[in-house]
């Protein structure tokens, strides 16, 4: 008996929600954004590794092996007044390795070539795009996903698969 990928334990860890509550990922936003600021505004390089670490998790694995992803959607979310609001994942993830690209672009600048502020100029986009996204459920890499599924760049199926959650919960 062939078991597929998402039935391993392997499979499990490296899978990504879909769908997302909207909810947990503005929150999580918010922690990126504080983290960027205390990383700019004391000084502190170090905290590019840990901002990195994070995105690599949560690309990876979604929440699982993010510890902000964790706090947010085991303590904080749970105990929130509010109904979650459901979002298709890909774009989440595809918003999710933008982060990648720029807070480990950070990191490497800060820690690797010690060009503190070139690292702190890469990090503050990230807050600006992490802020967009926390206060105003505007999702930059969202919308970029979006404008690579009209231009064909990524498979309809994929628009298929996450642009109607009604599919997936069978509320039709």
């Amino acid at each position: 008996m062939n078991a597929s990928r998402s039935d391993t334990v392997v499979g499990r860890l490296f899978a990504f929600p879909n769908p997302v509550n909207e909810i947990s990922a503005r929150l999580v936003a918010g922690g990126v954004v504080l983290m960027c600021v205390a990383a700019i505004a004391f000084d502190q390089p170090w905290l590019t590794a840990v901002i990195a670490y994070g995105f690599v998790a949560r690309v990876l694995t979604g929440p699982t092996l993010s510890p902000l992803g964790q706090l947010v959607t085991r303590f904080i979310t749970p105990r929130l007044p509010v109904e979650p609001v459901w979002v298709a994942g890909p774009p989440k993830r595809f918003a999710q390795g933008i982060g990648v690209v720029f807070s480990v672009t950070a990191a490497v600048l800060a820690l690797g070539l010690g060009l503190h502020t070139a690292a702190w100029i890469v990090l503050g986009a990230l807050a600006v795009a992490a802020t967009l996204e926390s206060v105003f459920a505007f999702c930059l890499g969202c919308k970029m996903f979006a404008v690579l599924m009209k231009t064909g760049l990524i498979p309809e199926q994929v628009c298929l698969e996450c642009s109607d959650l009604s599919l997936r919960y069978g509320t039709r």
